[in-house]
């Protein structure tokens, strides 16, 4: 299966090269990779640019002006654009560990969509973690992590755990596989038939909006967070604030009450 995988992106450019590292030592190579990029200073051009030349598999760079948070906006271009017929969706703050596309193609299934978690890691960490530390890949390892700071129980289950240890724990999980943008993926014809990401939306929640939609439409989350790993490397979130917040549940709330499968404010705009 030939797949997309799409890396949100806005001004994080040492963050962003950590997951290009990440992406080009993928054990599964059958993919493109798409930054979809919501507005970014011309070195975070530059940047991609200097790795497209030589990366081992095709990688986009899919760019709109800055206009303020639209995320949600250059992530529709990037569904509308992924040449493949499955799309991972991920940012550009998490590194994936090596076999990350692997896991996804492996756990692809029609009328399911994948719902991964990521292991957040604190600044001092995220500091830390070298090109070297992802090429080797120690950066995923427990040990290797808690001698620059402990990790926590939850980080330390996700990372511990391989094989049939992360099968169980993953049906167990008390967690709704929701759909998470820093690790879900799912068919490009469910995500174009519910029209995409509602572009009312600001921080705080759009993706689970999605998978809400994605549910209605009779396309059900599956767990992959014990199998699918990738490392959140810190930063502030200036965009967050509580009237995005209180707008978005406003949203959420009206979709799962009406059962809502399409919006209006998603790839096909509606005429007025």
């Amino acid at each position: 299966m030939k797949i997309s995988v799409v890396v949100s992106t806005y001004n994080a450019e040492e963050w962003l090269e950590k997951v290009l590292i990440g992406y080009s030592v993928q054990t599964y190579k059958d993919f493109e990779l798409i930054v979809a990029d919501d507005g970014s200073r011309p070195s975070t051009k530059e940047l991609i640019d200097s790795y497209a030349k030589d990366y081992p598999v095709p990688v986009r760079h899919l760019w709109h002006e800055d206009f303020g948070y639209r995320r949600q906006e250059i992530l529709n271009v990037a569904i509308v654009e992924a040449a493949h017929e499955y799309i991972i969706m991920t940012d550009g703050d998490c590194i994936p560990r090596a076999d990350f596309v692997e896991v996804h193609a492996k756990q692809a299934e029609k009328r399911k969509f994948l719902s991964g978690g990521y292991c957040k890691l604190p600044m001092k960490t995220s500091k830390a973690i070298t090109k070297e530390d992802i090429l080797t890949q120690r950066c995923f390892d427990v040990k290797w992590l808690n001698k620059i700071e402990k990790l926590d129980f939850s980080n330390t289950l996700k990372l511990g755990s391989d094989g049939i240890i992360a099968k169980i724990l993953d049906v167990i999980s008390p967690t709704t596989s929701s759909f998470n943008n820093c690790n879900s993926s799912g068919f490009k014809d469910d995500m174009i038939a519910i029209n995409g990401y509602d572009e009312r939306m600001k921080y705080g929640g759009p993706d689970r909006e999605f998978g809400e939609r994605l549910e209605n439409y009779g396309v059900k989350g599956k767990q992959i967070r014990h199998k699918a790993i990738v490392l959140h490397l810190d930063h502030a979130r200036g965009y967050k604030t509580p009237e995005s917040l209180a707008a978005n549940l406003a949203i959420r709330k009206d979709v799962r009450d009406k059962k809502i499968k399409w919006t209006p404010f998603g790839i096909k705009k509606e005429e007025k």
